[in-house]
């Protein structure tokens, strides 16, 4: 599957898309084919306060749990509430399911994340294809 251009992603499989001040942020493709059928999403609520890579929530599947990390610093603004009746849509649109939005502190942070090239090329590495 193509990575949006537009979006900035992480280390830890998470990515970003900027738009002004806010990010919506959610799970890649890749994040969620290595984690099965997506069960549950523990999401942070609205007003948390969220820094850049540190735990914000969690994903589990049938055959593991795995964190998410933030990929910025910022105050979560919304959250999508489709995901808890209906979690497996990250199965099946991994790059429009978005997990929550963040009021951004510091857009200089959003440069410091990969770009899809750069994180294909990070899996590729990481799966040694």
């Amino acid at each position: 599957m193509a990575y949006p251009a537009n979006y900035r992603y992480t280390r830890e499989h998470e990515w970003i898309e900027v738009n002004g001040k806010t990010g919506k942020v959610g799970i890649t493709d890749y994040a969620q084919n290595s984690l099965g059928d997506i069960v549950f999403v523990e999401s942070p609520k609205v007003g948390a306060a969220v820094k850049k890579g540190e735990i914000f929530g969690s994903v589990e599947s049938v055959k593991a749990v795995s964190d998410l990390y933030s990929p910025v610093t910022g105050t979560v603004t919304e959250v999508n509430e489709e995901l808890a009746s209906s979690p497996e849509k990250i199965n099946t649109s991994a790059h429009e399911a978005w997990i929550m939005k963040v009021e951004i502190n510091d857009p200089a942070e959003v440069d410091s994340l990969m770009s899809a090239a750069d994180y294909e090329k990070f899996i590729a590495e990481e799966t040694g294809h």
